[in-house]
């Protein structure tokens, strides 16, 4: 556990919880223990999903300015620019399902982290955004890349161009967040999706989001490969043959699997 960011894991579920006061800016240190908490859920067995959570009242503000303005490039090239790649790609890959609950503020890096989930639940008054070209600089924790995968193209350049914050309304119909509902039930909201992966084929959950976020990076013939190699695989594993027997003996929707 870390000083700003801690992990708690009840009934299959693991939250990750951002908590430095007030805005839950991403400095340096909060990014090395996102990084030990992704880390931490991808090892433990018993977390089926996991939660994004940056509590009831901001998601995370974005990553800390004043640690960063004084920075040469030599200085901002060397180690900080890599850390903020490294802290969000150890959070896009985790090996389960990831929902990001977006309460308040996501906004720079803070959207960053957001993105790295593949889903999110955001509350009513929820305000989402990449307003670092209002600083002279662009998104450096994956918003260009994964914004622009997520939304399209073209609306990801007017979120990026104009560093414009998007209502929860407006994020919902682009398809940057996947549900909304009032502030007060986020949390809950989320744990609720979540819990509909426990107890789930853990192998094959982890081989869809594999074979999807893979194929993404690829052409579609190379992205067809990848979804074989992976569909094959699961004849390897007990949930196959557990989820299979099931089918054919008690019909759809019966089967308990033990991720083996």
């Amino acid at each position: 556990m870390g000083e700003f960011v801690r992990v708690e894991v009840e009934d299959g579920i693991g939250t990750i919880r951002l908590d430095r006061p007030k805005m839950n800016a991403l400095n340096a240190q909060v990014q090395r223990e996102l990084i030990e908490a992704a880390r931490q859920v991808t090892a433990d067995e018993t977390v089926a999903a996991v939660v994004l959570y940056g509590g009831e009242r901001v998601f995370a503000a974005g990553a800390d300015i004043k640690e960063m303005a004084e920075l040469s490039y030599a200085g901002m090239s060397g180690g900080p620019s890599q850390l903020l790649q490294e802290f969000t790609k150890e959070l896009a890959a985790i090996p389960k399902p990831v929902i990001a609950a977006i309460t308040g503020y996501a906004l720079g890096g803070g959207l960053e982290v957001a993105l790295t989930a593949d889903f999110r639940v955001a509350g009513e008054g929820a305000r989402l955004g990449q307003p670092e070209i209002q600083l002279g600089i662009i998104p450096g924790a994956g918003g260009t890349q994964r914004l622009a995968r997520l939304v399209g193209p073209a609306r990801a350049k007017d979120l990026v161009f104009s560093g414009r914050h998007v209502k929860a309304d407006e994020a919902l119909s682009i398809g940057l967040v996947d549900r909304i509902v009032p502030d007060a039930d986020v949390y809950t909201a989320a744990r609720a999706w979540a819990a509909t992966f426990v107890g789930g084929p853990a192998l094959a959950l982890r081989a869809a989001k594999q074979a999807i976020d893979a194929g993404l990076e690829v052409d579609l013939r190379t992205g067809l490969e990848i979804e074989r190699v992976q569909f094959s695989a699961l004849w390897a594993t007990d949930d196959q043959r557990d989820g299979m027997k099931s089918f054919i003996e008690e019909g759809p929707g019966k089967a308990k699997f033990n991720g083996r």
